[in-house]
């Protein structure tokens, strides 16, 4: 199944995120079970707003939009499919 990389900017402050990724939860459990919704990386900017940087598993990035649109509170900054994934452990030594 595709993975995307979606980056985010919330409308919310970070002491609201909680119940907002709650309710991404949820709506993922019981709107989208298609979509996986494997981890998150959350930033404050200098200005003060969230960014996130989310990693989804979805047949397609139409469904991820219409799980962000039934989600609100944000705005889609972009989506990127991910082509594959690498750490360290992934590569040899020199």
């Amino acid at each position: 199944m595709p993975r995307y990389l979606i980056e985010r900017t919330f409308t919310v402050s970070i002491e609201e995120m909680p119940p907002v990724a709650s309710r991404s939860k949820r709506i993922v459990n019981t709107e989208f079970p298609h979509i996986t919704w494997e981890h998150s990386h959350v930033v404050v900017t200098d200005d003060g707003r969230v960014r996130t940087f989310c990693v989804y598993s979805a047949p397609d990035e139409e469904m991820v939009r219409e799980h962000s649109k039934e989600l609100g509170d944000h705005i889609i900054d972009v989506i990127h499919e991910i082509a594959g994934d690498v750490s360290p452990e992934d590569l040899p030594d020199e």
